[in-house]
Parts: structure tokens; C-alpha cells; sequence
């Protein structure tokens, strides 16, 4: 029984990881850098959020955080392949408007600068556990992500033009291929794929609450890195720093070690893993390279 209820729990925290890094995965195939995924997922909490509360609906919350996920997408493809802007300084600055909006946007609509008010969620405020799992569809989608994604990328023409101009843009547009059309697609996708990651939390939550995504953007591009750029990797990935951070809470539980050292190992498990891997690992090799 203690082995299930660690089981649910890693795969409970690894849903938002498995969205985020699936969107990263994307984009960075498509040669964009994505260190945009943090602000993606806070954008598609807080819509969420403000879809579920104006309509009692959670699927109207899915598909308004999206919609919001999507906006700030937007807003990263233009600037980095519209106006040619280095694609790291345009992420750093992502990240920071969609914190700095949707603490505004918190004010404004409910009055609050920490948290919204309970809104609908999926399975019921007063379900738990495995149950709660079970009846949660994005639970189902996040799991299914990544083998999707898998198929998507080394399976479809779509796939085949997102790696050719991640690899090799002059080449793909020398054969036909639309550069800056397939990094448009690319980008959006992986906006609408982290904000669903940001969906799930504000849902399983039932709320939204200040800077809630807490560093797991950050935490998804790593397991993408980790993963090599590969979906399925990636996905293993994910599940390692998601039952990290359940071992974390389990230890936090017992007492049995300072508090302090057990909220590290998360994050030091994701130091030590990208460091291991950078270095024998190569990147998609247009990767920030939107000159072409």
C-alpha cells in the first residue's frame, strides 16, 4: 500500500512536468530555446483559474489556460523570429511579465495579491488519492504526452520538418521546407503543452495562487536536457525528479533529517543529472540560431 500511494503521489507531481517538458522538447527541436516554459505555465494556471471561476466550468478553465499559454507563446515567436531577439534574454523576459501580469490581473479580478478564491476542478474537492487521479482527464493526457509526442516528432512530416529546421534550417528551406512557419508551430505548441502543465496545477489545486508554478519550468527544461531532447527520455526524466520530490516530502514527514537538506534533493538531484549529461549529449544544432 505505501509503495501505491508513493506511485500516485510521484505520478501526481510529475503531470506538470511531463506537459512542461513536453512543450520544451518541441520547441527545442524546432531550434527555439525554451526557457520560457515557467512563464507559459503560470500564464495557463492563472487562465485557467479565471475560466473556471467565471464559468464554474474546469473545462472552460482548460481551454482558457491554454488560450492564455498560447498568448505568451505568441508573444516568444514573435519577438525571437519576427525581431530576430536573442531567444534566452526574450525567455528571462517572459517569465518576468507573466509573473508581474498575473500578480496584477490577481488584484484586479479578485481583489487579492496572494491567492483567487476555490474554483471548480476535476473528481471534487472532496475526493482523494488514487481516486482523485483516476477521475482527473488531465492525469490521463499527461501521461499519454510524451509517447504522443514521440510519435509526432520521428513519426509525422510535421516532425520530420521540426527536427530538419532544428538541425539544419538552411537546408530545409533550400528543399521547400518553412522555416519560420514550422518554429511558429512549434513554439505555439509548446505554449498551449506547458500551460496545460500550469492547468493542472491550478486545478488540482482549486485555485491560483502568487508565483505558484515555484520553479518547475525550470525544473522541466532540465529533464528535457537530461532526456537528451528526446520525448520519451525526457519523459523518464520527469518521473525521476517527480519521485525525487516525493521522497522529499515522505522525509519531511519523518523528521528524521533537517528539513533544510530534504528540500534539496529535488534540486540537487537535478544539478547532479544535467551535469552529467551536458557535455556527452548534443543539443539540436541550430538550437538559438534564428538567423537563418
Amino acid at each position: 500500500m505505501t509503495l501505491l500511494l508513493f506511485l500516485a503521489q510521484t505520478i501526481r507531481i510529475a503531470v506538470p512536468y511531463l506537459f512542461a517538458a513536453a512543450g520544451g522538447a518541441l520547441a527545442e527541436r524546432a531550434g527555439i530555446v525554451s526557457l520560457s516554459l515557467e512563464g507559459f505555465m503560470l500564464g495557463g494556471a492563472f487562465g485557467a483559474v479565471i475560466g473556471a471561476h467565471y464559468t464554474d466550468s474546469a473545462w472552460i478553465g482548460v481551454v482558457s489556460g491554454v488560450v492564455a499559454g498560447l498568448g505568451l507563446a505568441g508573444m516568444h515567436a514573435v519577438c525571437t523570429l519576427r525581431f530576430k531577439a536573442d531567444q534566452i534574454v526574450t525567455g528571462v523576459a517572459i517569465n518576468l511579465f507573466a509573473v508581474g501580469i498575473t500578480r496584477f490581473l490577481l488584484q484586479l479580478a479578485f481583489d487579492s495579491s496572494s491567492n483567487s478564491p476555490r474554483v471548480a476542478g476535476f473528481g471534487g474537492e472532496n475526493v482523494g488519492g488514487a481516486l482523485a487521479l483516476a477521475s482527473n482527464p488531465l492525469v490521463w493526457l499527461g501521461v499519454a504526452v510524451m509517447p504522443v509526442l514521440a510519435f509526432v516528432v520521428y513519426r509525422t512530416t510535421f516532425g520530420l520538418r521540426v527536427r530538419a529546421v532544428g538541425e539544419h534550417p538552411a537546408a530545409a528551406a533550400s528543399l521547400g521546407v518553412p522555416v519560420n512557419r514550422v518554429r511558429y508551430a512549434a513554439v505555439l505548441g509548446s505554449g498551449a503543452l506547458a500551460a496545460l502543465g500550469g492547468t493542472y496545477l491550478a486545478l488540482d489545486q482549486h485555485q491560483f495562487t502568487d508565483s505558484m508554478t515555484a520553479g518547475r519550468g525550470f525544473i522541466a527544461l532540465a529533464a528535457v536536457i537530461f532526456g537528451r531532447w528526446d520525448p520519451m527520455r525526457a519523459g523518464v526524466a520527469c518521473l525521476l525528479f517527480a519521485a525525487a520530490e516525493t521522497l522529499q516530502i515522505r522525509l519531511q514527514a519523518t523528521q528524521i533529517i533537517p528539513s533544510q537538506f530534504v528540500a534539496m534533493i529535488p534540486y540537487v538531484l537535478t544539478i547532479v543529472a544535467v551535469a552529467g549529461v551536458v557535455g556527452r549529449s548534443r543539443s539540436p544544432a541550430a538550437l538559438g540560431r534564428t538567423t537563418e
